[in-house]
């Protein structure tokens, strides 16, 4: 089901609240609600009237899973796990808190994340998963960038295939702006600074 987006056509000129960023749509609204309506479909059928366990990567997954979860069919009990590797803008070391995540054992489960950059952390929140025992464990992600990919593993639903740009909206941030950006959106280059308000 992915899609492979060809920026010469979608890097249009976008209208934002913030004078001081230049944003430029890479997936429109309707684009990502047409995506997410069908990795919909593509759950629905393949775990049909099984109870399915869906947890929430935070905090950049939250839009899509809220989207994704009125789209499903089958029994739900849904959860979050928070993973981050940043403080600001700052990259640092991996930090998973599994403490608002539901009991996994026994249990069919689908992963949902924003996005597939270079896939240490899905790897990562996935091994910690698998370690609690659940009868199986899927991933679901709506961005990948195949570019920056640095790990054999590739999820089991992709959504888009995007360019290897920085892209915010649609629960995506910099610096904590932008999640409530209805489309997805680039940012240039210059706009990418630590001062950012």
């Amino acid at each position: 089901m992915t899609k492979q987006v060809d920026p010469a056509l979608l890097l249009i000129p976008s209208n934002t609240n913030s004078p001081k960023s230049t944003v430029k749509t890479l997936l429109t609204t309707e684009q990502l609600h047409h995506g997410v309506v069908q990795l919909g479909r593509e759950i629905n059928e393949t775990y049909g009237d099984r109870p399915l366990t869906i947890i929430g990567v935070l905090t950049g997954s939250v839009v899509v899973l809220a989207d994704l979860i009125r789209l499903l069919e089958m029994p739900l009990r849904v959860g979050v796990v928070q993973a981050s590797s940043y403080r600001g803008t700052i990259r640092g070391d991996l930090v998973i808190n599994s403490e608002l995540m539901p009991d996994i054992r026994g249990r069919d489960v689908l992963l949902v994340d924003d996005i597939f950059d270079t896939g240490r952390t899905l790897v990562e929140v996935i091994a910690q998963m698998q370690a609690l025992g659940p009868t199986s464990l899927r991933s679901a992600v709506l961005l990948r960038k195949k570019e920056r990919q640095e790990v054999t593993m590739d999820p089991d639903f992709v959504v888009f295939d995007i360019p290897d740009e920085f892209v915010v909206g649609y629960g995506l941030d910099y610096n904590d702006a932008y999640r409530n950006l209805t489309y997805l959106a680039t940012l240039e280059p210059d706009d990418l600074t630590d001062d950012f308000a």
